[in-house]
């Protein structure tokens, strides 16, 4: 199964990017994994909200093939334990081609995004940075692989 995780707008803190790089190369000895940044969009200051979310949404879904089981980063999705994530992950591998997962802008998705959407996971109840996000969910994505390899990164 390939897995590809889809961000808007670039990692900019030095250290949250040498994480998410080291993360990223982890779990691609795991399974085929890519990052895919779309470009911030330009002079949103004359855009509402729901117009930067939908021009976000247009981009996001260019990038999403027709089969992708789509997964969006969202504050109303399932919560799981790394554990359950991890087997989560583990029967996606049996029956999905390209799992894709979406962290969103600012204001979230656009309801064209949440209507192609699979599924919707949150990492917590608490509100973190986007760049935080990122570097949190790589660190999920590599410690459901360890799991399901039984190595010993994760204790329980």
């Amino acid at each position: 199964m390939k897995t590809e995780l889809i961000l808007i707008g670039r990692t900019t803190n030095k250290h949250v990017v040498a994480c998410i790089d080291d993360y990223a190369e982890r779990i691609g000895h795991y399974m085929p994994f890519n990052i895919f940044t779309i470009p911030e969009l330009k002079n949103t200051k004359n855009l509402t909200e729901e117009q930067q979310k939908e021009l976000e949404g247009d981009l996001i879904l260019k990038h999403i093939g027709s089969s992708d089981h789509v997964v969006l980063l969202d504050e109303h999705g399932k919560e799981r334990r790394s554990i359950e994530f991890a087997a989560w992950i583990e029967k996606k591998q049996q029956n999905v081609r390209k799992l894709v997962f979406v962290i969103g802008g600012p204001y979230g998705f656009s309801e064209a995004v949440y209507k192609r959407a699979d599924e919707k996971v949150s990492l917590s109840q608490m509100t973190f940075s986007h760049q935080m996000v990122r570097m949190i969910f790589l660190e999920q994505i590599y410690r459901a692989c360890t799991i399901i390899k039984g190595e010993p990164y994760h204790h329980e």
